[in-house]
């Protein structure tokens, strides 16, 4: 097993490819421990590389109303009035705590992607 830190795409891909071969391995083999730690690597690079940034939340909220098959009439009890549910849509209104406590425990939307991105 000769296992080298990932420092660019090159040696990504020549994990992957390893990894690819040892899937059947079994586990608390030398194989086993040669998948684990590779997997391990290529997920540090990975992150590192592509990370993954929380969605603005106005996006979290209109794709949740799609998988809901929501209307924005459907927010009234989570956002208020018809006119802020439209304030807070159109991103002339944040939302307020008792907002995001609202949408997060009735419909689900996970806090991180309602409270915004990391500055």
């Amino acid at each position: 097993m000769k296992i080298r830190p990932i420092r660019n795409s090159n040696d990504h891909e020549s994990a992957l490819k390893r990894i690819q071969a040892l899937m059947s391995a079994k586990p608390g083999t030398g194989d086993g421990d040669e998948l684990d730690v590779l997997a391990t690597l290529v997920d540090a690079y990975e992150a590192k590389q592509f990370p993954i940034e929380t969605p603005d939340p106005i996006e979290a909220i209109r794709f949740r109303m799609e998988q809901m098959g929501m209307e924005r009439k459907d927010l009234e009890p989570f956002i208020g009035s018809r006119a802020r549910v439209s304030e807070v849509l159109n991103k002339r209104r944040g939302l307020s705590l008792k907002m995001i406590r609202a949408l997060h425990e009735e419909l689900n939307i996970p806090l991180e992607a309602l409270i915004g991105r990391k500055t």
